[in-house]
C-alpha cells in the first residue's frame, strides 16, 4: 500500500494516490511526531529526486527540526533566515528553483539545488513547515506544490 511503485498515471493522479496514502497513515492518530515521521518517510520514498523530506516545528521562537528522511539537518532555523523561515514568516509556500540564488539560503546539505517548503498553520497558529529538498535544479513544479500542500493540510487536520 505504501510503495512508490503503486503510484500511476499523470503527476496530479499520482499526488491523488499519495494523498490517499497520507490520509490512511494519519487516520485516527493525532500525535504530530508520529504523523510527521510517517509522512516524511512516505513522501521521501514515493517521490523521485529528493534528498531530504521532513518537518520543522515552531517552538514559539524558531523552527526546530522534527522527523525527516535524509542526511542530518540544521537543528534550528530563525524565522528570518532561509527558505523555511520565509515560508513560515510569509505564510506562503516557497518553491525555489535554484537555492543558490535565494538570498539567505541555509545550506544544510550542499547537494541540495532546489527546495519546496509548505508552511503549516492551524488557524493563525504557526505549527511549522514541511520541507523538501532536491539535488536537481527546478525539481518542483505547480503540481508538486499543490500535491505537497494537500499533504501538509492532511498533517494539520490530523492534529485535531
Amino acid at each position: 500500500m505504501f510503495t512508490s511503485s503503486s503510484l500511476t498515471g499523470s503527476k496530479p493522479e499520482q499526488y491523488g494516490q499519495l494523498l490517499a496514502q497520507a490520509r490512511a497513515l494519519v487516520h485516527g492518530e493525532s500525535d504530530r511526531v508520529a504523523n510527521a515521521a510517517n509522512l516524511s518517510a512516505l513522501v521521501y520514498h514515493a517521490l523521485p529526486e529528493l534528498n531530504w523530506a521532513g518537518f520543522y516545528f515552531f517552538d514559539g521562537t524558531e523552527l526546530v527540526v522534527g522527523p525527516f528522511q535524509g542526511l542530518p539537518a540544521c537543528v534550528r532555523i530563525p524565522l528570518s533566515k532561509g527558505v523555511c523561515g520565509a515560508a513560515a514568516s510569509t505564510r506562503t509556500t516557497q518553491r525555489i528553483e535554484d537555492v543558490d540564488a535565494f538570498p539567505g539560503h541555509i545550506a544544510c546539505d550542499s547537494a541540495s539545488r532546489s527546495e519546496l517548503v509548505v508552511p503549516l498553520f492551524k488557524g493563525d497558529t504557526l505549527i511549522g513547515v514541511f520541507d523538501l529538498d532536491s539535488p536537481v535544479l527546478a525539481r518542483f513544479d505547480a503540481d508538486d506544490q499543490a500535491g505537497l500542500e494537500a499533504i501538509g493540510a492532511v498533517f494539520v487536520e490530523a492534529l485535531g
